[in-house]
């Protein structure tokens, strides 16, 4: 079956609470991961949080707290949220772990044997919020603003020690040109290479320690610490050993990498760069999903209009909120949020089309069969859009293809009328074996969704398992997605005049 797989996510600071973006993150991981699980593959599954930065020593300074003691403290979020959400991950990497630590250390000495790195004057825009230089032509474009934080970019002139990502401009534009190193989706890979084509720039890869004080000491050179790059990209290394666990070598390359479109020159640009300075193999694909808007804009605290992740589990479950953002945020572009918009979702998708189904099929088997199904054939819809969607990582088009077949499943029992076909019980000598033949397929189908939602709705399928597998549906049934009214008007409530 070839090497054991492995999926990343990237590695948010721990100065905040996680935002939708980091939950989305870990359920586009999760999906594959269960999926790649159901079809027999053992998987190895990265997710964390970057502690280091300037960022963060702020936020502790406020709190009255250390560094360490802060990130100690927040990191647990993460945690909370992954678990929350039923993901399924195998490493919690934190880059103040001692084994990061000096592994990166590592890394950052085999890449000056190699002649990679040296020490140059900085002087330029810096924005403190992304962590990031800025080029005076950014600068100028954003009229000296940064458009994700609204701060000025501020003016740096420091001594760093700096990565040539140059040297490898030809071989990571060709490694992505022919897809060694597959960007997905496709205009995504072409934003990239249109971004490179003048080459990679070499990068800043250290701050004087006067200017970042927590973070991971240069290797010989106290008065400096690593900047951003060779700390947090090298966690994908790092968390599954590298370099002095053996065990490394059978997970890396990765073989999906899940980033959002505000990372993605990082991780197919300065990334791949040090690895192929490290004489490292490429991962073999980044998934780049979009941009969560609220009600069409972007999420911003000065706006208000920012939604917890927690918020949504709390009020709806979490299979409910994967669903959601696997099938109404397509996975490789952006997508919209509203309170209104995901209630609809809710009740009228899973409560009626797929909750109410379940419930239907499984009382009528109780009704009038004593609640033994009898046969439940297995069902023979064409599956191959659905794993078609599914390879190419299209997730909310495997979830498209799952519903055609729940609707027509609908469908069937409207044009069926199994009720009907009831009522001949006692009269008519062929209703028994005909109502029987109605129930077993519709059974049959529904455990066949059940298998298609594995991947999206863990714990809903595992339900939907427990009332038809056994071929006896239980004495009670509870409703897979009881009606929530929180933030739209619940049409069973009274009219007022």
């Amino acid at each position: 079956m070839g090497k054991n797989l492995y999926i990343t996510t990237a590695i948010p600071y721990v100065n905040g609470v996680p935002h939708i973006g980091h939950a989305l993150d870990y359920t586009l991981a999760d999906i594959w991961t269960r999926y790649q699980k159901q079809n027999g593959r053992d998987v190895r599954f990265q997710t964390g949080v970057d502690e280091h930065g300037n960022k963060i020593a702020a936020k502790a300074a406020e709190a009255g707290l250390s560094p360490k003691e802060y990130v100690d403290q927040m990191h647990g979020n993460f945690k909370t949220l992954i678990s929350a959400l039923g993901v399924e991950c195998t490493d919690f990497i934190r880059t103040t772990d001692g084994h990061h630590v000096g592994a990166v250390q590592y890394i950052w000495q085999q890449l000056d044997k190699a002649g990679l790195i040296y020490k140059s004057n900085y002087e330029g825009w810096y924005c403190t919020g992304c962590e990031n230089f800025v080029t005076d032509k950014e600068a100028a474009e954003n009229n000296g603003t940064c458009p994700d934080h609204q701060k000025s970019y501020e003016r740096l002139s420091e001594e760093n020690y700096y990565f040539k990502a140059s040297h490898f401009s030809t071989e990571v534009k060709e490694a992505i040109e022919n897809n060694k190193l597959r960007i997905t989706p496709e205009f995504r890979k072409r934003e990239f290479l249109e971004l490179i084509k003048d080459g990679l720039k070499d990068v800043s890869i250290s701050r004087p320690r006067k200017n970042l004080s927590w973070g991971v000491s240069v290797p010989g050179d106290d008065s400096q610490v690593m900047y951003v790059w060779i700390d947090a990209l090298s966690n994908y290394l790092t968390v599954v050993g590298y370099p002095d666990r053996e065990e490394w070598r059978d997970f890396w390359p990765a073989d999906v990498q899940v980033v959002g479109k505000d990372i993605l020159r990082f991780h197919a640009g300065i990334w791949p760069a040090m690895l192929l300075g490290l004489g490292l193999p490429l991962p073999k694909s980044l998934l780049v999903h979009g941009f969560v808007t609220v009600g069409g804009a972007k999420m911003s605290k000065s706006l208000g209009n920012g939604v917890g992740p927690m918020e949504v589990i709390e009020q709806y479950g979490s299979d409910a909120f994967r669903y959601y953002f696997s099938r109404h945020v397509p996975t490789q572009e952006d997508g919209d949020f509203t309170w209104e918009k995901f209630e609809n979702v809710y009740n009228n998708e899973l409560g009626n089309d797929l909750g109410n189904l379940v419930q239907r099929v499984a009382s009528m088997v109780k009704r009038y069969q004593s609640g033994v199904i009898g046969d439940a054939p297995q069902s023979e819809h064409d599956m191959g859009p659905y794993r078609e969607a599914m390879r190419s990582l299209e997730f909310n088009r495997a979830l498209d293809e799952v519903w055609v077949t729940v609707r027509a499943l609908n469908q069937y029992l409207e044009n069926v009328k199994p009720w009907e076909i009831a009522k001949k019980l006692g009269k008519d000598t062929e209703a028994e074996s005909h109502l029987a033949e109605v129930l077993g397929y519709a059974s049959g189908v529904l455990l066949q969704v059940a298998d298609l939602l594995t991947p999206f709705m863990p714990t809903t399928t595992e339900s939907i398992r427990q009332i038809f597998a056994s071929g006896v549906v239980p004495e009670t049934l509870t409703p897979l997605f009881p009606k929530r009214y929180i933030h739209t008007q619940d049409p069973r409530a009274p009219k007022t005049s």
